[in-house]
């Protein structure tokens, strides 16, 4: 019988802490270090490959994603390593994703070059916006011209090449940012991801927020006529959304996002990664230790990971929502039904209905486009009905 993680796929997760400056909106686990042992790291990284290949053994791998910090510091070699080691461990799919972040500043004609013969297929670049000013008030410490040669570089190396934007930053027009994303937009290639700026508390933007700086952070009107020009632009480009705010041409959809998204199974390795992992019919939620040191230290260790716990059903079924109606293409009814033990609340499904919020054929359940502008109200209208 099949387990659910199966209709989601199987993907790794490979977290590189480290980064050249912490960029003040950031609330992921990066740090900056002056020294770096590579070797000590790639130790770590395949001592750990090794332990989870017993752990999901002869599962077909759909993708591996190098995250961060940023992964395009590491050793090339070490890269290199680990995806030889992947190989050994897992039959791969034919259409197996490799993708690497990367940020301007750290990228190197012959570093990319290294990274495409080592295996990587893809690279994700942080250039975050096309303004210089806004890019020092994001703490970035690249320039717009640097963003462009770096974009040259992964061009010349890889056939798939997505970036990231920041919008609704501080005194950003309407205007302003049509002219932006209209500029980013001839750039594109097949895929990118467009994020409206979120000020997350312990950032230093958070930080500063709460003692009344961060002066002219857009509306929320004027964040939603952002958003919705966002949609409007990049569709008549070829870039529809197919995910809140992933854009991409049919067919270039970030397939390891995709794995999350549609609630596969996913290995999580490096400090803070997460993993979700079906082990003998029961899903585990998996969390490493965050501090580098202290995840050095644990990969020798008998007690690896911070978390290695069972997932209650209930709140698989919450996670498959949570994930799920993110994506175009929706739910299946049955699916949650099968993991909730219950199915979705019909009158909550007619209610969004008649709000335009969803749409119902068959067996599937999609969030429109009006229904994702305001997904935590049209989740918690099935959460609190269910």
């Amino acid at each position: 019988m099949a387990e659910d993680w199966q209709n989601g796929g199987f993907a790794l997760y490979i977290h590189w802490p480290f980064c050249e400056a912490k960029c003040p909106y950031c609330d992921f686990n990066s740090h900056v270090s002056r020294q770096i042992d590579q070797a000590a790291w790639k130790a770590a990284y395949l001592s750990e490959l090794d332990r989870y290949a017993e752990l999901v053994p002869n599962r077909v791998l759909n993708s591996v994603f190098f995250g961060g910090g940023t992964p395009s510091l590491m050793d090339p070699g070490t890269v290199a390593a680990i995806l030889e080691r992947v190989q050994k461990h897992w039959p791969v799919a034919n259409d197996l994703e490799v993708t690497l972040e990367a940020n301007p500043g750290s990228v190197e004609a012959g570093r990319f070059r290294e990274y495409a013969q080592g295996g990587i297929s893809r690279v994700s670049m942080g250039i975050q916006a096309l303004n210089d000013d806004d890019l020092r008030r994001l703490g970035r410490i690249h320039s717009v011209s640097e963003a462009r040669q770096a974009f040259d570089i992964a061009r010349k190396n890889f056939d798939r090449v997505s970036f990231d934007m920041i919008y609704a930053r501080q005194d950003q027009s309407l205007e302003q940012w049509r002219n932006e994303l209209t500029e980013a937009l001839q750039m594109a290639v097949d895929h990118f991801s467009l994020y409206q700026l979120t000020i997350e508390p312990g950032t230093a933007f958070g930080d500063r927020f709460s003692k009344g700086g961060l002066k002219g952070l857009p509306k929320d009107d004027l964040a939603a006529d952002m958003y919705q020009l966002t949609q409007d632009l990049c569709e008549a480009e070829g870039l529809g959304a197919y995910e809140v705010s992933n854009h991409a041409r049919i067919g270039a959809e970030s397939r390891h996002n995709l794995i999350y998204w549609r609630y596969g199974d996913y290995v999580g390795i490096g400090p803070g990664a997460h993993g979700r992992v079906t082990l003998k019919g029961t899903r585990y939620a998996t969390e490493a230790y965050s501090n580098p040191t202290r995840w050095l230290a644990s990969v020798r260790q008998p007690e690896v990971e911070k978390v290695f716990e069972p997932i209650p059903a209930e709140e698989q079924a919450i996670e498959f929502l949570l994930m799920g109606l993110r994506i175009n293409e929706g739910i299946s009814k049955r699916r949650y039904e099968s993991l909730a033990g219950e199915p979705l609340p019909r009158k909550a499904l007619d209610d969004l209905l008649d709000l335009g919020m969803i749409n119902e054929a068959g067996d599937r359940v999609r969030t429109t486009q009006a229904g994702r502008l305001v997904l935590n109200s049209v989740l918690n209208s099935l959460l609190t009905s269910a």
